[in-house]
């Protein structure tokens, strides 16, 4: 090969170093300009105080979309009034190291924090959590109200099927599907469950995990007081043992709403009304839960106190009386009629003196 030829094979390598090269230039020509950026704006802009925002010491709300790049994320910053200049932030994310380590999500950006702050909040995924909190006690249809109503989650709210959910407080995230929150739910159900029903007594009337929740349910909407619901879960698991009928109100008036408060007291007609759920015509439990259960009524039920009693009725206070023979209960209910006659008597109108004119 002549020498000609090997310098004109020679040229599209050095092409491609000189491309090379050039790129090379050409970022070195991109820090440079980024440094006298912040050379202009001061080296001080980095840990100086930023802007007050509009909230004041409550800071700034920014969502940070995923896959945004570092402009979109300036230009967000810069909206929400929590830094004056967006080239400025961009350069100094650069030379910090920060640019490809920020997270998206949203985050709360306090009032006059220094760009300093800010790339450590984002590189860090200091991101806002929301809560929601399903109380214990509340129905499938409730639960599904609470979430449709959280406008941070997205998505819709799938079926949830009664006593699926654990009753708690959960950290949720700003777009966040409803469907993995009520996944998120369910898990927590079934793993607390399976950790109570390993340790439950024997000889229980309660013959799977699916009952108990069932049972839990019903003791759960009885309770007036944290201390009577050892006692009441041990009265249904008593009057399961004898199979005596639960005569449950609770359970007569998730027959009558489907989960819904009731707002007054049972009717006679509901109370003889024929639905699955009416534990005063029908033995043993309900087809399903009536409820979400906690866990102190899972726990009371799989591991209830051994008594005798088979009757409670409220004592007036909160709480409830509670009696192993038919005649204890009656006299128990009498004193609680007394109470609520009293009630009534007190909260009655009082009668108009005015006889008008003959």
């Amino acid at each position: 090969m002549s020498k000609s030829a090997r310098r004109n094979r020679a040229r599209p390598g050095a092409a491609s170093g000189g491309r090379w090269l050039t790129g090379l230039l050409s970022g070195s020509v991109t820090l440079a300009i980024i440094a006298g950026l912040i050379g202009a704006a001061g080296l001080g802009a980095y840990f100086a105080p930023g802007p007050a925002t509009p909230k004041g010491g409550e800071g700034a709300t920014v969502i940070l979309r995923k896959g945004a790049g570092l402009a979109e994320i300036a230009g967000e910053m810069k909206r929400a009034g929590v830094i004056v200049n967006a080239p400025v932030f961009m350069g100094l994310a650069e030379i910090s190291g920060s640019a490809r380590k920020i997270k998206s999500g949203e985050y709360l950006v306090p009032s006059r924090a220094s760009v300093s702050a800010i790339l450590r909040k984002l590189r860090s995924g200091d991101i806002v959590h929301h809560h929601v909190t399903v109380p214990e006690g509340a129905s499938a249809r409730q639960v599904r109200d609470l979430l449709d109503h959280a406008d941070v989650l997205t998505g819709e709210t799938p079926d949830i099927e009664e006593g699926s959910i654990l009753p708690e407080t959960y950290d949720v995230l700003r777009g966040e599907s409803r469907a993995d929150v009520v996944k998120t739910m369910t898990e927590a159900m079934d793993r607390t469950m399976g950790q109570i029903w390993a340790k439950r007594q024997d000889g229980l009337p309660v013959h799977s995990p699916e009952e108990a929740i069932i049972l839990a349910s019903i003791v759960e909407k009885e309770t007036g007081q944290e201390a009577d619901r050892p006692r009441v879960a041990a009265v249904y698991i008593n009057r399961l043992r004898i199979g005596m009928k639960l005569d449950a109100d609770p359970t007569v008036i998730y027959g009558v709403t489907q989960g819904l408060p009731l707002g007054r007291g049972l009717k006679a007609s509901e109370l003889a009304a024929d639905t699955p759920f009416n534990t005063y015509l029908h033995p043993g439990l309900p087809p399903t839960a009536i409820a979400n259960p906690g866990r102190a009524s899972l726990a009371a039920v799989l591991d209830p106190p051994h008594t005798t009693d088979l009757y409670f009725v409220a004592d007036g206070k909160g709480g409830a009386l509670f009696a192993s023979r038919l005649e204890e209960h009656e006299k128990n209910v009498a004193h609680w009629r007394q109470i609520e006659k009293q009630r009534d008597t007190a909260s009655a109108p009082p009668p108009s003196n005015h006889r008008g004119r003959r």
